[in-house]
Order: C-alpha cells, then sequence, then structure tokens
C-alpha cells in the first residue's frame, strides 16, 4: 500500500505503469486520475485544497486496508494533492491490483466514492465571479451509501 499526500504534481503515466509492473502475480490493474475541471459558464482560475497533515494520510490509510479487507487487492496507490491548481492539473491518483478485475474494479470505485464523499481535504475554487468553498453533493454521499 502506497498513500501520498503532496503538492507537487505526479506523471499519471510513470504511476501507472511502475504500479503495474511492481508484482508479477497481478492480473488486473485498475487506475483512475481526478483532474482540475473547468466550466465554460463561471470560468475557474485555480482550486486550492487544504488538509491537515498526518490527520489526512492516517484516514486514507484506514479506507485503503478497509478495501483490502473487503475485496482480494494485491496493491493499492492513492495520491492526492494539496495547494493550487489550474485547470488541467492532476488532483489525485487511485490505482488497485488484483489477480481479477472484479475486485480491482469494485475496490477502486469504492475507494473514489470515499474520497469524493469523506477524505479530510477541503476545496476553495477560485472563479471569475468570486471564491467559494466546494459543498458536498447529494449524489457522492448517495454513491457511498451503497457500499
Amino acid at each position: 500500500m502506497d498513500i501520498r499526500v503532496q503538492a507537487e504534481a505526479f506523471d499519471f503515466g510513470a504511476e501507472a505503469n511502475s504500479f503495474a509492473q511492481a508484482r508479477t502475480d497481478t492480473g488486473a490493474v485498475v487506475t483512475f486520475c481526478g483532474i482540475v475541471r473547468d466550466t465554460e459558464i463561471d470560468p475557474l482560475n485555480s482550486m486550492e485544497i487544504e488538509h491537515y497533515p498526518g490527520m489526512t494520510e492516517r484516514a486514507l490509510a484506514e479506507i485503503a486496508a478497509e478495501a483490502q479487507r473487503r475485496w482480494a487487492l494485491l496493491d493499492v496507490l492513492i495520491i492526492h494533492r494539496y495547494g493550487l491548481m489550474t485547470p488541467g492539473e492532476k488532483i489525485m491518483m487511485v490505482a488497485t491490483a488484483s489477480a481479477h478485475r472484479a475486485d480491482a474494479f469494485a475496490a477502486a470505485d469504492f475507494l473514489m466514492d470515499y474520497l469524493k464523499s469523506r477524505a479530510p481535504f477541503w476545496k476553495k475554487e477560485h472563479r471569475t465571479a468570486g471564491t467559494d468553498w466546494v459543498q458536498a453533493k447529494e449524489s457522492d454521499e448517495a454513491a457511498l451509501g451503497r457500499w
């Protein structure tokens, strides 16, 4: 298990390749990358992500361990950035590895639902019209409820 909370950008392709090649007993690797998204209606200048060091890493490690208990995973990678980012930058990455695809897909989906709704990160959007904290969406909470 590899959990990283960092300000620095990461190379999604290099991380995915390294993760996939780390073991020879892996039959399936699922990856997901979250990217800062702009909108045409109210342009996004930047997004600022805050967290509490130590607490955030522990929370992510706990949910990754929960995924490993629920599914037959061989490995888990979570990278999540903090700080100021602009549209098009990568915010986070999840990768899961297992002998078979069903466990890798389910675990990645579970981790993404958790990261979207419960992970201790706070996001502030800086738009042309002003600055606002991002609020939780009901759809994200509903998605987490299925687990």
